[in-house]
């Protein structure tokens, strides 16, 4: 029998890793680097890191942007062009010389997907008025003289993926930043969308005080390099989400960890959107915790036993939490020219071992291997029963 080839791994159209930011933007001594000089070459470069307050609920998300040139060398700028009908042409590609990054008769011919944007300034009719930038080097220096701390501003951009000591790290990526029309603080939002890929590991353990289910997946980022080698594909990382269970209704939970997560054979692409939650994680205390000196304030009725339970949460220190809420639903245009609701959920995408790259296989110890966790799978359906093992075994008992 002849070995099977392994399907590429590949982020199509339908493939999402989007972020978007509303609220308040934070700014301070650390949000902005100007013209800094690498130590190592003749690189200048900016640096935007925007803290974004987006409510109590999710907290002050930052997201970044890095761009610069080489001082003493000629900087070019790749792009693609447009189609007949003003679309973006990601076929027609070519590069822009850095001296006419500003010529508007050679961006006439650029894709609209090159330009970052921003829209915090109004013109004299209170309208906003929109920039669009082909490098981030500008971008960052124009937002710098325009966004004041506080304007509520709507950021969107992409979650870049890359990893530092066998720990998947993650970015989020502006592309652009205006102004928003959602001024309730009710409205502040911090959000992700994310295609993701599952396989029978990836139900981790439910935790039986807080309900999170950890759902270790696989999302696809593209690298150049990889231990050293040119390579100019897409990886799978390892990436840990949260997806929040009531463990009041056990049949639910039963239904939704069998229904959503479980994969019975190969792996699957699901795509999700989900919370960003950044900054201190509060811990409430119980009245069992409270120190017997403060209890005895509570006796003598100088705090009340509600300001005591207030004052004894504490903060744990920074979180940063992606919290899968539910699979995303896209209208798709069937053959037959109606538009109809689909599910962004497509088993037997790939096989596991098309996950393992030839070129990660060389040095097991320097590559991106499958999460060690606890067996925690659901197993068959045997008749309209679903049986959990070990791990998650204690649900059946709720």
């Amino acid at each position: 029998m002849s070995k099977r080839e392994k399907k590429v791994l590949e982020k199509k159209s339908n493939w999402i890793n989007s972020f978007m930011l509303i609220g308040e933007a934070k700014i301070n001594d650390y949000t902005y680097k100007i013209d800094e000089k690498s130590e190592k070459s003749d690189w200048i470069y900016n640096v935007l890191n925007l803290g974004v307050y987006c409510g109590e609920r999710y907290g002050t998300v930052y997201s970044e942007l890095m761009g610069g040139y080489g001082s003493e060398r000629d900087n070019i700028i790749y792009v693609h062009g447009k189609d007949k009908d003003g679309k973006d042409d990601f076929e027609n590609r070519f590069t822009v010389d850095w001296k006419d990054r500003f010529d508007s008769d050679i961006l006439e011919s650029v894709g609209n997907r090159c330009f970052l944007t921003v829209g915090i300034e109004k013109d004299k009719s209170e309208k906003v008025y929109y920039k669009k930038f082909l490098t981030p080097y500008d971008m960052i220096a124009y937002v710098k003289e325009n966004l004041t701390d506080g304007m509520i501003i709507n950021v969107r951009g992409n979650l870049k993926y890359s990893i530092y000591n066998n720990v998947t790290q993650v970015k989020k990526e502006i592309n652009s930043i205006v102004l928003s029309k959602d001024k309730d603080e009710n409205k502040y939002k911090a959000v992700f969308n994310q295609t993701m890929l599952l396989t029978k590991d990836s139900v981790g353990k439910v935790n039986k005080d807080t309900g999170i289910l950890p759902v270790h997946a696989k999302v696809l980022d593209y690298v150049k390099e990889y231990n050293g080698k040119e390579v100019r594909t897409n990886i799978p990382y390892n990436k840990t989400f949260e997806y929040e269970l009531d463990l009041s209704k056990p049949e639910r939970v039963k239904e939704i960890i069998s229904k959503v997560f479980k994969v019975q054979r190969g792996v699957t692409e699901i795509t999700f959107i989900g919370d960003l939650i950044e900054g201190g994680a509060m811990v409430t205390v119980t009245e069992d915790d409270i120190p017997d000196d403060i209890k005895e304030l509570i006796d003598m009725e100088i705090y009340t036993l509600e300001e005591a339970l207030e004052k004894c949460t504490v903060n744990s220190g920074y979180e940063k939490r992606m919290v899968l809420r539910k699979p995303i639903i896209k209208m798709v245009e069937s053959k037959n020219g109606n538009t109809i609701p689909v599910l962004q959920k497509f088993e037997k995408k790939y096989e596991e071992e098309d996950l393992i790259l030839d070129f990660m296989i060389e040095k097991e110890d320097d590559t991106i291997n499958d999460v060690e966790i606890e067996d925690a799978e659901i197993e068959e359906i045997i008749n309209d029963e679903v049986i959990i093992d070990d791990d998650n075994s204690w649900l059946n008992n709720l």
